[in-house]
C-alpha cells in the first residue's frame, strides 16, 4: 500500500517481492515493514510503527530498529536497476534522530534519473563512485523524527574484479 503520493505502480511480480521481504527475517526482526516497491525498482515505502518488537526502555521506537528498516533498500534497488555489470555494497550510514518516534513512521526509497545518471557517470570516469543517499522517517503529518544518510559504493565489474586482486 502506497503511503507517500507517487505515480510508481506496483506489478504481481513487486507485490511478491514486498510479501517475500517482509517474511526474511533480517526485514521482519527490525520491526518495519515494507509496504509498497515501484515496479521498476525505483521507489520503495516502509512503515515503522511503535510496537512491543520496537519499543526501548523509555516507551519510544529503539534507534536500532529505525536504522536497520532503512538498511538494505537502496543498495538492493540499485544492484536490481544497474544490473549485473556493476558492484554494490552498502559501505556507511549516519543517522541523526531529530525526535522520540511514539507512532507509526514511514520512510520513502527513490532513485531518481538524475541520481542513476551522475552514478553511471562517475563510473564511467573513474571506474567506482560513492554516493551519499538520504532518507527520512516521518509521520503522516510529514514531521520529520529521524534523517539517515546511506554511502553506496558503486562500481563497474570489471573495475571491482581488478581492485579486488
Amino acid at each position: 500500500m502506497k503511503r507517500f503520493k507517487t505515480n510508481k505502480e506496483e506489478n504481481f511480480k513487486s507485490k511478491v517481492k514486498r510479501f517475500a521481504f517482509n517474511l526474511f527475517p533480517a526485514i521482519r526482526g527490525t520491526g518495519g515493514k515494507v509496504s509498497f516497491i515501484s515496479d521498476d525498482w525505483r521507489e520503495i515505502h516502509v512503515r515503522l510503527p511503535l510496537s512491543w518488537r520496537t519499543r526501548n526502555y523509555v516507551g519510544t521506537v529503539f534507534g536500532g530498529s529505525i536504522y536497520a528498516s532503512t538498511d538494505p533498500f537502496y543498495m538492493i534497488q540499485l544492484m536490481k536497476i544497474l544490473g549485473k555489470e556493476y558492484v554494490v555494497w552498502d559501505k556507511a550510514a549516519q543517522i541523526k534522530f531529530k525526535r522520540p518516534i511514539q507512532k507509526t513512521v514511514y520512510a520513502r526509497f527513490v532513485i531518481t534519473n538524475e541520481i542513476l545518471d551522475e552514478i553511471k557517470e562517475k563510473v564511467k570516469q573513474y571506474g567506482s563512485y560513492d554516493i551519499d543517499l538520504p532518507v527520512q522517517f516521518e509521520d503522516k503529518e510529514a514531521k520529520v523524527y529521524a534523517e539517515i544518510i546511506k554511502t553506496i559504493y558503486i562500481a563497474d565489474k570489471t573495475y571491482y574484479k581488478s581492485r579486488k586482486r
